[in-house]
């Protein structure tokens, strides 16, 4: 199997007994189908969803794209996952969804919530074009560590020239209360 490019190790999947016990029989009775759940569960996120096209999937297992349709025919069915499609019917991609019960990497008490955000994988070729070397580099942004501190550099930006927002209400004695005082 391919490794993803960017993902993430040592992170952390859990399982219940239970699960592993069905999950050994789905493996004698459907091979294919538990094989693509391992794959499913090694690239979920936190929520335990991820999102990929079936192609990138195939891809992923060094099977077919007709090997993995019957494959989540069989997790679907016998509620492994769930599939959400996101976007249209013909330009869309689903979300696979393991089932909670089944396998989890967050907190069991956080599991209860229904929404959930998804890792995306797409391959390359799914992308809209052939990756190219030949880009300029993207400008670098500085970034800072905890308890780094900005220190100013440079001449700076010169003083706004704008009036102040408030006026200040300046104390003051009329012309006719100067003169009686004088006088």
């Amino acid at each position: 199997m391919p490794e993803i490019a960017g993902s993430v190790r040592g992170t952390w999947v859990q399982t219940e007994r239970a699960a592993h016990e069905a999950w050994a029989s789905l493996i004698g009775r459907q091979p294919r189908a538990a094989a693509l759940l391992h794959l499913l569960v090694a690239n979920m996120d936190r929520s335990g969803a991820l999102v990929a096209s079936q192609a990138t999937l195939a891809t992923l297992m060094g099977a077919s794209v007709a090997t993995v349709k019957r494959a989540l025919v069989v997790l679907t069915t016998e509620n492994w996952v769930d599939v959400v499609r996101v976007g249209s019917e013909r330009g869309g991609v689903n979300a696979y969804v393991v089932n909670r019960r089944v396998a989890w990497a967050d907190k069991r008490e956080n599991q209860r919530y229904a929404s959930f955000d998804a890792r995306i994988l797409v391959s390359e070729a799914e992308q809209a074009g052939p990756v190219r070397d030949d880009l300029p580099p993207l400008i670098h942004m500085p970034s800072m560590s905890p308890g780094d501190v900005q220190m100013p550099h440079g001449e700076g930006l010169p003083p706004p020239t704008q009036p102040p927002l408030v006026e200040p209400d300046l104390p003051s004695i009329r012309r006719e209360e100067q003169l009686d005082l004088l006088g």
